[in-house]
């Protein structure tokens, strides 16, 4: 029998553009070679990371699988995100999709009235569309301290600073807050403090899973393009940039702080055991995730969310192929290369 290799995930937001992780998550829970120890997600990844731990417990992989589709048919507001192959073909790529998606009426007014309008302003009339998904997922499991140590970041309003909630901590409210835009929705209070979306502050949050408990392995769900090539110079263009830089930063710091660990050990300046050696491991599709937009990840389209889902099984896929004999002996992601 094939050796187990336990492994964490580290879930990116991203909006809409999460349902590239729920097709790398039904991947890899079609391989039983593979244990996920631990998750930490911020925005869709904790709806994702919830939705794969409620459905774990309640029926191991299959389970995680059907809840994870549970999710995303409730995001996109369908039955079925299957389509027929015959269908799928006269519809545009993604990339032209986004284009046509970020240029039309309805998305211009919408993005102008976010930039001029609060989300205080609706008074009584407030609500926040995904209270109605968040409130439905099975919290004694999600809480549950069997089954894949889970972790969720929102980033406290008052200080700047990242709160991660775990345990009994994860309620509607705690993902809600990490899924909190600041110019769509309301700050989601918790015990008087007020949050926002975590991907300000860790996109996700990878030092919950440093614990000693936990495998040294994380395999980093990847949906915002760290690089691009060209100079953004249409308006919204640059401000998708923004959003990308902005929802990457904390998640490089982290990366660079490991990076600085991994060359003491190398080094020998640290004791043995004294500092977790992580073996960090990335699964993305930057190139697909290039020609999409902010416009496709505030729209859950179900055209697009299947597309996504293909692409993230695919991405899984090519990661299993290449990385898994890696998995629990060295990092596949070069970090001297990311950070030389």
């Amino acid at each position: 029998m094939a050796q187990v290799k336990r492994i964490n995930l580290a879930l990116q937001g991203g909006g809409a553009h999460g349902a590239f992780t729920w097709g790398v998550l039904d991947r890899l829970l079609e391989d039983e070679r593979l244990e996920v120890a631990g998750i930490s997600g911020t925005s869709a990844g904790a709806l994702n990371g919830a939705a794969f731990k409620a459905g774990w417990l309640m029926g191991g992989r299959e389970g995680a699988r059907e809840n994870l589709d549970w999710l995303w048919g409730r995001i996109g507001a369908v039955q079925d995100m299957r389509m027929p192959v015959w269908m799928a073909g006269f519809l545009p790529a993604p990339g032209v999709f986004s284009d046509a998606l970020q240029h039309s009426w309805p998305f211009a007014v919408a993005d102008t009235m976010s930039r001029v309008v609060s989300p205080y302003a609706y008074g009584p009339f407030y609500s926040n569309p995904l209270r109605k998904v968040a409130e439905q997922f099975e919290y004694d499991k999600v809480c549950a301290e069997s089954g894949p140590a889970f972790f969720v970041g929102a980033t406290n309003v008052h200080s700047g600073k990242i709160r991660i909630f775990s345990g009994d901590e994860i309620s509607t409210d705690s993902l809600l807050a990490s899924a909190c835009l600041p110019t769509l929705f309301q700050a989601v209070e918790i015990n008087g403090a007020h949050y926002w979306d975590g991907g300000y502050s860790g996109n996700p949050a990878l030092f919950p899973l440093f614990t000693k408990n936990l495998p040294d392995d994380i395999v980093i769900v990847n949906i915002n393009p760290l690089d691009r090539a060209e100079v953004p110079k249409a308006p919204h263009e640059i401000q998708n940039r923004i959003n990308e830089i902005s929802f990457n930063s904390s998640l490089l710091r982290e990366l660079r702080a490991i990076n600085f660990v991994q060359r003491l050990i190398a080094d020998g300046a640290v004791t043995e055991g004294a500092m977790k050696n992580v073996l960090v491991h990335m699964i993305a599709d930057d190139d697909l995730m290039r020609e999409l937009s902010v416009a496709t990840k505030l729209l859950p389209n179900p055209y697009l969310l299947g597309r996504l889902k293909e692409a993230g099984r695919a991405a899984a896929d090519r990661f299993l192929a290449d990385h898994f004999d890696d998995l629990n002996v060295a990092s596949t992601t070069d970090l001297e290369a990311m950070f030389g």
